[in-house]
Order: C-alpha cells, then structure tokens, then sequence
C-alpha cells in the first residue's frame, strides 16, 4: 500500500465515501447515506485516501448544526487500516476545523462510545442538544422510538 494523505474531499470521491458507509451500515456500525446526502455535504468530508492506488479507506464529516455546535458523523476506517490511529486523525482533523471556524461544541450520535470517550467526547442525554439536531432524525428508520445511538459531546 502507498503512502495515506488525509485530505477534504472531493467530488470523484462520492462513489467510494458511499461504498465504505452503506458497507459499515450493513454491519450495524452506523447509519446509511443516500448520494444525495454525501453529494449535498460533500464539503464536509474528509477522506483517507491512498494516492498511488487512487483508494479511499476512510472519511469523516464534520457538519455544522447550530450556532456554535457541529457534528462529527459518517466516520469510517477500512478494515486494514484499524487500530493505527486513523480514526482518531480524522476526528482531530475535524475538531480542528471546529476550531477554525469558531465552533466550540461538537457532538456525535454514535454506537462506538468506547472509541469517542478515548477522543474526548462525553456521554450527554439527547434532550441536552437543540432541536434543530433532529432535522435529519426525521428520516432515518429508527426515528423517534428505536434510536440507540448515544450522544456524545465534546466541549473545545
């Protein structure tokens, strides 16, 4: 395998975000994404991307909710890259930008609360966050009685 640069996202990436999510979807790791979603948040992205094989083996979002609040969402590593601090990259690379943009509360709705804690994250009842969080509740299967992610968040 070649060198892996983390990097934003690009557009001939959809393809590849999309595939590495609805397979983790299909293993009940996190929640799926339509093209339309990944296409329309498509800046939001960044990817692990191995430049000589032109592979995308992990990504992350980071999307902006509310006044001084964003979401670290759809994070995924490949297989082959786990346990190698990939994701932890991904997710620093995101609170980073948190930062730059003057955002100061990032939460995550998660099923990995093990991995979130070791970041920084803290558990928090989904009543603490704002409605406007919700937006996108509205159309996932699990909305509003079988939702079992956990909230988590992390305070910069």
């Amino acid at each position: 395998m070649g060198p892996i640069c983390l990097r934003k996202a690009n557009i001939q990436d959809v393809p590849a975000i999309h595939g590495l999510l609805m397979q983790n979807s299909q293993l009940g790791l996190l929640l799926p994404r339509s093209y339309s979603d990944l296409y329309s948040h498509l800046r939001d992205f960044f990817v692990l991307d191995v430049s000589n094989e032109k592979a995308i083996l992990g990504c992350c979002a980071l999307s902006i909710t509310w006044k001084n609040l964003a979401e670290i969402r759809s994070l995924v590593v490949a297989t082959s890259l786990e346990r190698q601090g990939w994701g932890r990259r991904l997710v620093e690379t995101s609170l980073s930008e948190a930062l730059t943009l003057g955002i100061y509360r990032v939460f995550t709705l998660t099923y990995q609360i093990n991995f979130f804690a070791k970041n920084g994250f803290e558990e928090v009842g989904k009543e603490n966050l704002p409605q406007k969080v919700w937006a996108e509740c509205l159309h996932c299967p699990k909305y509003p009685d079988c939702c079992d992610e956990v909230a988590m968040i992390h305070h910069l």
